[in-house]
């Protein structure tokens, strides 16, 4: 008897861990950020889709472009209109994998440095990314957060010349996550 009720136990654990590997969040964050001389340029979406499968080490993105938000209105109208082109291409993806995920313990609390390469694809380009970041294990909830760069020219975004002082070729990415297990 106490066999059968040490296997159960076990199976329901392994159920329960295996139930646990996966972590989402629908109001994940990222922001990008253009500095020049002449202009700084922040823009934020907080309705970011993200998954994290820790057991596999996999991780996906889905950005409405049309949901980022800047200070001046017509900072946003020209973000998506002449430079992201949102009608036309309305999604931002990023597929990739957490090179390093053998070192995280998604069942630990704590705080681990993460490499993750997959592909962004934006503006109908799809390129290969690779970006350093932090995930934070607590209480069974995960976060993530990372910053890298990005060239506009990479993903076909042109700059007109007649405001090429106001927006760098160059975008900072930053990330900020918090998941919750999938169930």
């Amino acid at each position: 008897m106490k066999q059968v009720i040490l296997i159960i136990l076990l199976c329901v654990s392994t159920l329960t861990a295996n139930s646990q590997t996966v972590y989402m969040t629908r109001s994940g964050q990222v922001s990008f950020f253009s500095k020049t001389p002449m202009e700084n340029i922040d823009g934020t979406n907080n309705e970011v889709t993200s998954l994290i499968d820790a057991s596999k080490g996999e991780i996906v993105f889905a950005i409405l472009v049309k949901s980022f938000r800047f200070e001046k209105a017509l900072m946003e109208e020209h973000f998506n209109e002449n430079y992201l082109e949102s009608t036309k291409f309305p999604k931002a993806t990023f597929q990739g994998k957490i090179t390093n995920s053998s070192s995280i313990n998604f069942t630990k609390d704590g705080s681990y440095p993460a490499t993750v390469e997959g592909d962004l694809t934006m503006h109908g380009v799809k390129q290969k990314q690779t970006a350093t970041g932090t995930i934070t294990v607590t209480n069974g909830k995960v976060s993530a957060v990372s910053t890298f760069t990005i060239k506009l020219a990479d993903y076909k975004i042109e700059i007109p010349s007649l405001v090429a002082d106001k927006i760098s070729e160059t975008i900072e990415i930053r990330v900020n996550c918090k998941y919750e297990p999938r169930s």
